[in-house]
């Protein structure tokens, strides 16, 4: 199997199961709509681009050097997970009101570059995603002679793979946004919160 047929099914395979990443990424659609929610699937592709790279130019060494402080970062990321839930839910709730609840929401390129940042931080706080690309690389047989080329390959094609299903999500919750009344709107961004709040503690216990 070549580079490119590697980084496709590791890219896809970080990325497809459902998880925190992937519910916010909706629930940021449903609130305002596709290019807010691709801006955040950009930013989580960009996160695997990172760990994937680090995963081919020096995986093992990082992967056991982010072991070790795992435990930390498990309970930053749950933090910022119940963090990002309680605004949340809080934002939806507040949305209630007939005049905010009625009002279009603007996206201007800040929020959009605000919205990117804040889900490549979110998706970094992950480190089993560099010891998930490691595993892949060790395992598949590509750390043996893995070229720079092919290398770049590998990135390149885990990050397409990424930003594809990222940018399919946003899709679903732009479209959500588009068609339903404002009311299930906000009910489904408050239910997706809750689910990422379920998630956190899921983290939190794992």
């Amino acid at each position: 199997m070549s580079a490119l047929a590697h980084g496709l099914l590791a890219g896809y395979g970080i990325a497809i199961p459902v998880g925190a990443i992937s519910v916010l990424i909706v629930e940021t659609g449903i609130r305002c709509g596709f290019r807010c929610a691709s801006a955040a699937g950009a930013g989580a592709a960009t996160a695997d681009l990172v760990y994937s790279a680090l995963a081919v130019t020096g995986g093992a060494a990082i992967a056991s050097a982010i072991s070790s402080v795992e435990t930390p970062f498990r309970y930053a990321s749950a933090a910022v997970l119940m963090a990002m839930a309680v605004v949340g839910v809080v934002r939806a709730i507040r949305r209630r009101q007939p005049s905010s609840a009625a009002a279009s929401v603007n996206v201007d390129r800040n929020e959009l570059l605000r919205t990117y940042r804040t889900f490549v931080g979110l998706t970094i706080l992950n480190p089993l995603t560099v010891i998930y690309f490691t595993v892949f690389v060790v395992g598949s047989g590509l750390a043996a002679g893995l070229s720079a080329a092919e290398g770049a390959v590998f990135v390149g094609a885990a990050f397409v793979a990424s930003l594809s299903w990222q940018t399919a999500l946003a899709a679903v919750g732009g479209m959500a946004h588009s068609s339903l009344p404002a009311r299930f709107r906000i009910g489904a961004s408050i239910v997706g919160n809750l689910v990422v709040a379920g998630l956190a503690v899921l983290v939190a216990l794992r």
